[in-house]
């Protein structure tokens, strides 16, 4: 089966960093776009980085650019996502996708949380 399980958020101040990462099984990883989603409560759920499966191509939302950067390691199966300058708006449940920026499916991790306050 495939899982994916979030790890690494926490309590951070306001232009504080966390790394987040996602470590993959039950799939090829290596032909996988993966992505990272975030949903903040009475907000849409919104798609915040994806890469392609061998890490040439990367998008970010127009929030977190310049301020975020995913990457993987597709010898340890596992997706990451570093978040710098970090604001309160940031916060959310940070989720991660099997599926990259023009199409996903339907396997979700059970998110990690992130709170950015001071």
């Amino acid at each position: 089966q495939v899982q994916l399980v979030e790890s690494g958020g926490g309590l951070v101040q306001p232009g504080g960093s966390l790394r987040l990462s996602c470590a993959a099984s039950g799939f090829t990883f290596n032909d996988a776009d993966m992505s990272w989603y975030r949903q903040a409560p009475g907000k849409e759920r919104e798609l915040v980085a994806a890469i392609t499966s061998t890490g040439g191509r990367i998008n970010y939302a127009d929030s977190v650019k310049d301020r975020f950067t995913i990457s993987r390691d597709n010898t340890k199966n596992m997706v990451y996502l570093q978040m710098n300058g970090l604001k309160p708006e940031d916060t959310a449940v940070y989720i991660c996708n099997l599926g990259g920026w023009y199409q996903r499916y339907d396997y979700w991790g059970q998110g990690t949380q992130v709170t950015v306050s001071s």
